[in-house]
């Protein structure tokens, strides 16, 4: 999954595609790259942003949806707002990735009526104050517990669950220590049944191992996605696609594919699950 910010100020590309024109001319150089997916963005979610009205969010995000789906790109649109989900169904996107798992008032019934795949994410707080002071008592738990139930709030609104994806949301209400155990952990999230998508690309995370600016997190983000494949991860959400798909490229040449998810066969996922 390829990552598309039609922001000011995202964290690591905010307003180096802000125009519907550079928008879309990063998306297609990341599908010639081989993304499978493109996650459209209208909305900043980095630790400390404030939200944009539905009417900023639409502008942004619309006629670059449209345009994608019309080169029969597969498009995911990263909202939490029913309205959007809505418009953005109709413009041809073929899932919603909300980060704050439908849990706003019409995002179920938007997502239901409209027939699309659906990933649902956790975040403790909100993005102006998720990263203050984030407390669990078991991370690994809390988080799988909560997806849980959404999966649960989910097929109660009528969405089957062959449509759903889980997130468990690297640095949405997580310090070092979170987000670390999170991925030491990751294939524990096998056992909700459905598929997993991993965001880790150039997160604050990864500078904090490496020392590395926003800038230079490309190899350390390799090396998350490959760790969060090697665990069972379906969707890999990224922002340097062809750098990734090389690397995956190599392991799935020393490791069968099959053997290396062996455990994942429940949380099995393609790109054509979305049509």
């Amino acid at each position: 999954m390829g990552v598309v910010n039609i922001t000011p100020d995202s964290f690591s590309d905010g307003g180096l595609f802000a125009s519907t024109e550079h928008a879309l001319s990063h998306a297609f150089r990341l599908v010639e790259e081989g993304a499978d997916l493109l996650d459209i963005g209208g909305e900043s979610t980095r630790p400390g942003s404030t939200p944009v009205s539905v009417e900023e969010e639409l502008r942004r995000i619309i006629p670059v949806v449209e345009a994608l789906a019309n080169q029969n790109v597969q498009v995911s649109v990263d909202t939490s707002k029913p309205e959007v989900m809505r418009a953005a169904i109709a413009a041809g996107a073929v899932m919603i990735n909300d980060v704050r798992a439908l849990q706003i008032p019409g995002a179920l019934e938007a997502v239901a009526e409209g027939g699309v795949t659906a990933c649902l994410m956790h975040m403790q707080g909100e993005p102006a104050n998720m990263q203050v002071n984030p407390q669990y008592d078991d991370v690994v738990q809390d988080v799988k517990a909560f997806l849980k139930r959404r999966l649960e709030a989910t097929q109660a609104a009528g969405i089957p669950r062959e449509r759903m994806v889980v997130d468990p949301g690297f640095g949405f209400g997580k310090n070092q220590v979170h987000n670390i155990e999170l991925l030491r952990h990751l294939d524990q999230f096998l056992d909700l049944g459905v598929p997993m998508l991993v965001g880790l690309s150039r997160k604050s995370m990864l500078g904090k191992i490496t020392g590395s600016d926003i800038n230079n997190r490309i190899p350390a983000s390799i090396a998350a996605a490959l760790i969060a494949a090697m665990k069972g991860a379906a969707i890999l959400r990224v922002h340097d696609v062809r750098a990734t798909r090389d690397a995956l490229a190599v392991y799935n040449a020393v490791y069968d594919r099959g053997s290396a998810r062996e455990n994942a066969s429940s949380a099995h996922f393609t790109v054509e699950t979305l049509s």
